[in-house]
């Protein structure tokens, strides 16, 4: 069987993978908007269960419609249930540390998971990162950071050490493109891997439901439903665009680029979601530091 994602990694190949993987980066973007604009009227463990449960439907429907399970070699395979598990653990991780630390300083701390990403594809599979790359990781990673950090509210109290928690979420965020990448240069089938993907990581999610349900509700209204929809489509192909640009580029460069979406979120937060998102002079530099560091990654060769 030749299937979709053959079809589609043909298709695309024409396109430097630095293109598909910014595409990846602001359709994850439109997910992350049309996910908030859900929970006005839903909760959080809602959005999770339905997104991934939206992704889970979508690339098995797109795996059988195209053809079938496609013939794979094992490791890749197992490799790919190991990262549904990993993506798991990764949110899991990420959410005590907004726990212990707080949004303001968790998330600058999970977003520099492109330098773990780089340091990995370097040392183990032999990548090649000029200057440009290596500046441009350097000024998207800070970037991120400005546009995500947010003053931090006055009394909170936290260790040190519990840092570790959203430092070990983005270790783990930077060790899944390096798998991917030697998964595909085994079997490249980004379709079947996306939806081996995807229902992993629904079926991990459970314990974490069952905990989760005692203090939470499960809330799905009408109003919630559409955005959800458009939510887990713009989800659905980012994570196949991520997955397509890993099995045509290199990890150095697809990585960062993927992590820009924080950018596009903000921007689209300003314009469809007014007054969720202050724009002063930190996210300004933030915007200006991932822009050019985008553009240095593409122009590297």
């Amino acid at each position: 069987m030749v299937g979709a994602c053959r079809y589609l990694t043909r298709s695309l190949h024409p396109m430097r993978p630095e293109f598909i993987a910014l595409a990846a980066a602001i359709l994850y973007s439109g997910g992350t908007i049309t996910a908030r604009m859900g929970m006005h009227h839903s909760s959080p463990l809602t959005a999770a269960c339905v997104l991934l449960c939206l992704r889970t439907v979508v690339f098995w429907s797109g795996v059988f419609l195209m053809g079938g399970i496609p013939h794979v070699e094992w490791t890749p395979l197992l490799l790919f249930v190991g990262l549904g598990v990993l993506q798991t653990a990764t949110s899991l991780l990420q959410l005590t540390g907004i726990h212990r630390l707080g949004a303001a300083r968790a998330e600058p701390l999970r977003n520099t998971y492109p330098l773990w990403s780089a340091v990995i594809a370097i040392v183990f599979l032999g990548e090649q990162a000029s200057l440009g790359i290596i500046a441009g990781t350097l000024l998207v990673v800070g970037g991120i950071a400005l546009i995500s950090w947010q003053p931090a509210e006055s009394g909170l109290r936290y260790r040190w050490w519990e840092g570790i928690f959203s430092l070990l979420a983005a270790l783990f965020a930077g060790v899944a493109f390096p798998i991917r990448r030697i998964a595909f240069d085994i079997s490249n089938e980004p379709l079947y891997f996306a939806a081996i993907l995807a229902i992993v990581s629904f079926v991990s999610l459970g314990p974490y439901v069952q905990v989760r349900l005692r203090t939470e509700q499960f809330v799905l209204s009408r109003s919630a439903v559409p955005p959800f929809i458009l939510s887990g489509f713009f989800e659905s192909a980012g994570s196949l665009l991520s997955l397509i640009a890993v099995s045509l580029g290199r990890v150095v460069v697809v990585s960062p680029i993927v992590a820009s979406s924080p950018l596009w979120t903000l921007i689209l937060t300003v314009v469809f979601l007014r007054g969720l998102e202050r724009i002063n002079t930190r996210t300004v530099t933030g915007t200006f530091a991932v822009m050019t560091g985008t553009i240095s990654i593409i122009l590297s060769r």
